[in-house]
């Protein structure tokens, strides 16, 4: 497994963090990796706006992990009240999935959020018709709670759905 570094996301990051995330999620690019949404939405995953607003916003922190100078990676957090926590955005370079840097995004998410927010639970949402990326949370020792939410089918800041029944299912995990 490789070594990452990982810091908070900037401003002068933002043009080289969108094309990691849009590529990791969308295109044929994406399509190396196993973690894609292609099959699922085409369109954008993320736009500049969003990710400056991330990054301007106190309650959410976009971290990003670097192997060496190489951005391979991000995952996005942000404080929902007291004691949770979202993650959100976890990207790792299709070329480069496999070979652990999700399991150390999500850990070094996990901790800032502990550290940043003092969350003792971190919650997700997965796109329901992603068994197999459910079954990778699951291998984290998140659990599915029972609750769903809608995807949002009308905004194309979000994709463009290629079916017409795609929703979220709600995963948590207690942080110890």
């Amino acid at each position: 497994m490789q070594a990452l570094s990982f810091r908070r996301a900037e401003r002068a990051d933002i043009a080289v963090l969108h094309g990691l995330v849009e590529s990791a999620y969308r295109g044929a690019s994406a399509r190396s990796g196993w973690t894609h949404e292609a099959d699922l939405l085409d369109g954008q995953r993320t736009d500049r706006e969003e990710l400056e607003a991330i990054v301007a916003d106190p309650a959410r922190q976009l971290l990003l992990a670097h192997a060496g100078d190489e951005l391979v990676g991000c995952v996005c957090i942000e404080k929902k009240n007291d004691e949770r926590a979202y993650l959100g955005m976890l990207t790792v370079d299709p070329e480069k999935q496999s070979g652990g840097l999700g399991k150390q995004l999500i850990a070094a998410a996990e901790l800032a959020a502990r550290e940043r927010f003092g969350a003792a639970v971190m919650e997700m949402t997965v796109i329901a018709q992603r068994p197999e990326l459910i079954a990778y949370y699951e291998r984290r020792g998140y659990s599915q709670t029972s609750e769903t939410r809608p995807f949002p089918m009308d905004d194309p800041r979000f994709g463009l759905p290629k079916r017409n029944d795609l929703y979220f299912v709600v995963m948590e995990k207690a942080l110890a």
